[in-house]
This record gives structure tokens, C-alpha cells and sequence, in this order.
């Protein structure tokens, strides 16, 4: 297969990370899909091998952790009766860590929602950090045994516990929202954290813009993932590109550029030479 000009690859990627599917990215640039998912895997792998070098020694003093649904191949209730089903077919869960102050988004994991894998994200997260933080989660109760390993008592940790009322009786089923949130209060778990920053609104309004921007999120459509390597290898793609390509627009630079460890902003040019990069490396 021949190799996709830099221009053609960095339109395909262009489109991808503004919430284009693949099969209309196709139509759009006239590049096949399985050229455009080649790209996506190579791309991915760069992508998540250059987040773990250079997301590294950050200084985080608020972190908010949280977790965004989706499903890959169908969803949960159609899985028994799917036909050739993969073994991951599902609820999908993508874990993400934010720096309150920079924005950075220092550490995600694709899993499930279990506590193995709060550990795993969890370790993570804290091998990527500098200082003492102090961690605001959801009531989401495997983060309290998993911080608690991780970190021990050297962090202030508070869990955010929403308040969900019930719906009146006769209101149609809500099947793409929680009930309506009654309230909330902060529930210290470790440490001393303050009150004040006992929040996650940064956090979940990232995981906003993750379905906004990825078609793979998307609500009532086709573009879920069908194969969770795929899933994985976008969202590399994608994490690169929120901390180093896209202007934040209350910090008014890029959350890498907010966080010291990239002096420049990066077009979608830079992200697509990584594999460049990575081929050159390769041959030497």
C-alpha cells in the first residue's frame, strides 16, 4: 500500500478530531477506509507511546478524576444475542484525569469499571505527577480503595456525592440522562482537602467535549466503535491533540503550553509527523 501524502493524512486526522466518522471522512477526502483505520492504528500507537514519554513530572496540585460511557460492537443488553460477538463487546469506560489549573489531561484508561482497573488508572495517574495533589473523584466507591493504595495518606482526597431525586410519576423514561440532580456534597476521605476546590466540573466538562468531538461517542448512531482497538488507538489521537493542538479557550493556549511541558502550540501537522518521526526512528 502506498503511503498517503502528509497533506491527505493530516486532512483525515483534521476531520476525525472534529467529530467526522470514518466512513464520512472517506467520502470527504476520497481515501478508503481501511487506509483511513491503517492510519488510525499506526497513528494511535505513536500517539499513546508519545503521551507516556512526555506526560511525565507534572506539577498537579487539583486533579479530577471521572469516567465517560460508551459501548463497543453493541450494547449490553444485545450482547448474548449479537453474532460473532468479540470478547470485549459492550460498556466501555474511559477514565480521565485533568489538572484543575492547566487543564492537562495527565492520564486515561480504556476499561472497564471495575476495581482492577481504578488501580490501574489510578497508578497511573500518580506516576505521572509531581507534590502532593489534592484529588476530587465522583462517589464512585473503587477509587477510595485504589487512592488509598496508591497514594497512602500523602494526598488530600474528596469524593463529590451527587443527590439524584426520583422521577414524577407518569414522566416518560429517561434513557440517556441520570435523574435530576437534587444536590451534592463534598465527603473528605483523606487528608485536608479544601472545601473550595472540592469539585469535578472541569472533568466532566471535558468528558462533554469527548462526545462532542469523537464520533465513536455519539449518541442514536453507527459510529460506535466496532472493535475496541480501534476505540483506543482514536481516543491516543485524540488526548494528544486536546494537550497539544487545541487552543483552550480560557487559558488561550494549548494545556501542555498551561502546564510547561510545550513551549509552542502544535498544528495537526506536528501530531501526523510523529509517525514520520516514529518510521525514521524505525530505519535508523
Amino acid at each position: 500500500m502506498n503511503k498517503l501524502p502528509l497533506a491527505k493524512r493530516t486532512q483525515v486526522v483534521s476531520a476525525l478530531m472534529e467529530g467526522v466518522g470514518v466512513n464520512a471522512t472517506a467520502r470527504l477526502t476520497g481515501i478508503s477506509k481501511p487506509t483511513i483505520l491503517k492510519l488510525v492504528a499506526d497513528l494511535g500507537c505513536v500517539c499513546a507511546a508519545f503521551h507516556d514519554r512526555h506526560v511525565r513530572n507534572v506539577k498537579a496540585k487539583r486533579i479530577q478524576c471521572d469516567e465517560i460511557w460508551t459501548f463497543n460492537y453493541c450494547k449490553d443488553a444485545k450482547v448474548a444475542m449479537a453474532k460473532a460477538a468479540p470478547a470485549c463487546a459492550g460498556s466501555t469506560w474511559t477514565w480521565t484525569a485533568i489538572e484543575a489549573q492547566s487543564k492537562l489531561m495527565i492520564s486515561w484508561l480504556v476499561a472497564d469499571r471495575t476495581g482492577e482497573s481504578a488501580l490501574a488508572f489510578i497508578q497511573d495517574m500518580a506516576s505521572r505527577i509531581v507534590d502532593r495533589p489534592q484529588i476530587t473523584t465522583d462517589g464512585l466507591a473503587s477509587y477510595v480503595a485504589a487512592i488509598d493504595e496508591i497514594f497512602g495518606i500523602d494526598v488530600d482526597f474528596a469524593q463529590l456525592i451527587k443527590v439524584y431525586g426520583e422521577a414524577p410519576e407518569g414522566t416518560p423514561e429517561r434513557k440517556y440522562s441520570p435523574p435530576a440532580c437534587t444536590g451534592c456534597y463534598g465527603k473528605r476521605i483523606t487528608g485536608r482537602p479544601d472545601a473550595r476546590h472540592v469539585s469535578t466540573s472541569y472533568v466532566e466538562s471535558h468528558n462533554q467535549k469527548i462526545r462532542q468531538q469523537n464520533r465513536r461517542f455519539t449518541r442514536l448512531s453507527a459510529g460506535h466503535s466496532k472493535k475496541i482497538e480501534n476505540h483506543v488507538h482514536h481516543l491516543a489521537i485524540y488526548f494528544v491533540f486536546y494537550n497539544f493542538a487545541r487552543v483552550h479557550s480560557s487559558l488561550r493556549m494549548s494545556p501542555a503550553m498551561a502546564a510547561g511541558i510545550e513551549s509552542r502550540l502544535w498544528e495537526i501537522e506536528d501530531i501526523v509527523k510523529l509517525l514520520d518521526g516514529e518510521e525514521m526512528a524505525k530505519a535508523a
